[in-house]
């Protein structure tokens, strides 16, 4: 479950992520009401398997059963906020089409589960970025120019979100080209572009051996929430959040 909200006098809408349908919502009957057997398993950052039932305006849960509740990831504030982040995102940027999800679906549980049973939280939420953007259709570019698309080489490069990835030291030289095409150009070490590919390109076994630098860290941290915020056109919650806390 992503998220619910009061209705009513004691009913509840959730926004549910499922496997078969996508993002959609769920009203449930009751559930703010001491008595309700239904409130402890429809949590937000909860697994839960739903019985659905027509209703007029949206379905209704007529059962539901807490499949893993993730506790851990409400004892520790860091790991509750990487979970939100996590959430956010596919919030934000999936739609209530009523389309299989299994991807995403199994990239979400996967990701709750490795930050709620001691994985290292930066280098998941890397991993499960860089997996969203594939399933969205928004892989970034990361092994040629997304301009000229020249094989990008071993040294300091740009980033541009509106071009959708690195950008060579020649392209990002031609000023003309810069303001046509707007691509508002920040700069990625060798090391941050590294890591980057390496969860690209890796499985989750493989991504996990990633030890970068506390600055390398946050530069890809900054780079790949930036991204987001560039497609989605506004501002995330949670990363402020985030950097608040780990400050």
């Amino acid at each position: 479950m992503l998220r619910h909200a009061d209705y009513g006098e004691a009913d509840r809408i959730l926004t549910l992520f499922t496997r078969q349908l996508g993002k959609t919502r769920a009203i449930v009957k009751g559930a703010r009401k001491v008595t309700s057997r239904k409130a402890g398993h429809l949590e937000p950052i909860t697994h839960v398997k739903l019985q659905l039932a027509k209703g007029r305006d949206m379905p209704l849960v007529t059962q539901a059963e807490a499949v893993e509740t993730f506790p851990t990831l409400r004892e520790n504030l860091v790991l509750t906020s990487q979970a939100s982040y996590v959430l956010e995102l596919v919030d934000r940027f999936t739609y209530d089409e009523g389309i299989d999800s299994s991807g995403i679906f199994q990239l979400l549980v996967d990701t709750l589960g490795r930050l709620a049973f001691g994985a290292e939280p930066w280098m998941t939420t890397r991993f499960f970025e860089m997996r969203f953007l594939d399933e969205l259709g928004y892989r970034p570019k990361l092994f040629e120019c997304a301009v000229c698309g020249r094989e990008i080489r071993a040294e300091d490069q740009s980033f541009s979100y509106a071009a959708g990835g690195v950008v060579c030291p020649e392209s990002a030289k031609d000023e003309e080209m810069r303001r046509s095409a707007k691509l508002m150009l920040r700069p990625i070490t060798i090391e941050g572009l590294r890591y980057l590919r390496h969860f690209q390109r890796s499985d989750y076994a493989e991504a996990s051996r990633a030890h970068p630098a506390p600055e390398i860290k946050e530069e890809t941290e900054t780079l790949m929430q930036g991204f987001f915020t560039h497609v989605l056109e506004r501002e995330l919650k949670t990363p402020g959040f985030l950097r608040r806390i780990q400050r």
